[in-house]
């Protein structure tokens, strides 16, 4: 399985609403994308100094689900509406895992 890490950094205009607001339109877009397998997305806590100000984690089985997800005309869609418009940076990372991982 493969763990799909992507974290945000917003343009100082975004909005709490503007976050908000992605965030209703990821979970809806997850939803409806039977490749994924794990998924959360949300605002960082900021239990720590630094770091991004969102982040999502993506859990699908193999490269080909992976593809299946970025490449979707749903995710394109959010990122067009949405997404797009608010990012100043993105990261973003894959790592195997294994059910054995979770501890």
């Amino acid at each position: 399985m493969i763990l799909h890490l992507a974290t945000f950094r917003w343009k100082d205009d975004v909005t709490a609403a503007d976050v908000a607001e992605l965030t209703d339109a990821l979970r809806d877009m997850a939803a409806g994308i039977p490749e994924l397998r794990s998924y959360a997305c949300g605002e960082s806590l900021r239990l720590r100094p630094g770091g991004a100000d969102f982040g999502v984690a993506a859990i699908v089985a193999d490269e080909e689900d992976l593809s299946a997800y970025l490449d979707s005309a749903a995710h394109a869609a959010v990122y067009e509406r949405l997404l797009g418009r608010m990012i100043a940076e993105r990261a973003a990372v894959q790592l195997p895992v294994d059910s054995s991982a979770w501890l």
